[in-house]
């Protein structure tokens, strides 16, 4: 008897080790996820300016999903398995929409316009006539100005789960931009795990305009550390050089035998400290880089980056003829992000497709101009593998 109660005490502990040490389910996963969401989204369920904010959520079929908010048209949170199939979310971001209102670093994530990037005093000049806009980066404009798309609330359509439309009119003179420009950015998830962006936009009077997005990427996940060690490929053997107030001198220069050069993956700390004037006005990479091979209207593969601890890569494709680097320089940890941390120095990267920094004060740089009865109308990918 005793040996039967032995026995039958041994296989009961065995069973519930085993009960408790079994992964997970995948609905137990589900219900997790699906609590972050509401908690999240509740965050982001507000008004402002009388106007509706809301967190969408995009997913494919391959259970890769990314959180966006119309305030600002910002990626909020992208997440994507890495070499182990555990999900990392790869874009730093905030858990509330205050935050980003509130926060030293306007461009988290977000939609950048009128003029993505910088225009030198903030000035420009078409047809005879010279337009000033505000200057928010020293003597310079930033990014569309002091109130650019970043600070805006976008009309949203979602007409799939894969799928999210905003869209937004841009008044004549808003920024000191002519013309009532009406903007489209389409957001799509495919079953290749590629995040598609496509802008579109109209304008009735002759404007500029330089679309892109401001994702803060660390393919370690937020919350890793810093991003030197990610392996870094750049499709381009020039870029173009900048003051110290980082607008572009005019001059296209080769990368060859410079810091500059990312032709051949390598990570992206291997130079960055070297003593170089460029590097130095930017306090590290802050450039634009003019992509090979690029054809109007046709995508062609801009950049290739990969995670060192989580093995995640990211491909960037566009249509755009510029692509610019930035390494986190201006990173201050003033802000907590989602996961806790604070935004330290060099934590993440940005790849900004785009024209080039400048362009309507610089004729040598493809036109940034567009005339009324002309679409603007470029798209940019940013596909995600292990």
């Amino acid at each position: 008897m005793k040996q039967y109660l032995r026995k039958t005490f041994i296989f009961l502990a065995i069973t519930m080790a085993f009960a408790c040490n079994r992964p997970k389910s995948s609905t137990g996963n589900a219900d997790k996820n699906s609590n972050r969401l509401s908690i999240l989204t509740a965050k982001f369920d507000t008004l402002i300016n009388h106007k509706e904010v809301k967190l969408y959520t995009l997913k494919n079929k391959n259970n890769l999903e990314v959180l966006i908010t119309n305030y600002g048209g910002r990626i909020v949170s992208l997440m994507v398995p890495d070499s182990s199939g555990k999900m990392v979310d790869v874009v730093v971001g905030f858990n509330d929409v205050k935050q980003y209102i509130t926060s030293t670093e306007p461009y988290f994530g977000a939609t950048i316009g009128r003029y993505g990037n910088r225009l030198a005093n903030g000035k420009f000049t078409l047809d005879g006539q010279t337009y000033q806009s505000s200057t928010n980066n020293g003597p310079n404009m930033l990014h569309g100005g002091k109130m650019g798309f970043q600070s805006k609330i976008w009309d949203a359509e979602q007409p799939n789960n894969q799928t999210l439309i905003l869209t937004y009119l841009s008044k004549d003179m808003e920024e000191g931009f002519p013309g009532n420009l009406q903007v489209k950015v389409t957001y799509s998830f495919t079953e290749d795990n590629e995040l598609k962006i496509g802008y579109e936009a109209t304008t009735d009077k002759t404007t500029v305009i330089n679309l892109t997005n401001h994702a803060f990427f660390n393919l370690n996940g937020e919350g890793s550390g810093d991003i030197l060690g990610h392996v870094l490929q750049i499709n381009a053997d020039k870029y173009t050089p900048v003051d110290s107030t980082l607008i572009p001198t005019g001059e296209i220069v080769d990368v060859k035998g410079t810091p500059f050069d990312f032709r051949t993956a390598m990570p992206i700390g291997n130079q960055i400290n070297e003593k170089n004037e460029q590097l130095k006005n930017g306090k590290g990479y802050d450039h634009n880089y003019v992509l090979n091979e690029t054809q109007a209207g046709k995508m062609n593969k801009a950049a290739k980056v990969t995670g060192n601890k989580s093995g995640i890569v990211m491909e960037v494709f566009t249509e755009e003829p510029g692509l610019q680097f930035y390494s986190g320089n201006f990173m201050q940890s003033k802000n907590t992000f989602k996961s806790g941390v604070k935004d330290d120095f060099r934590t993440a990267f940005c790849l900004e497709t785009q024209h080039f920094p400048d362009s309507p004060n610089q004729p040598s740089f493809p036109s940034t101009v567009l005339k009324p009865g002309n679409t603007y109308k470029t798209n940019s990918i940013y596909k995600f593998s292990n």
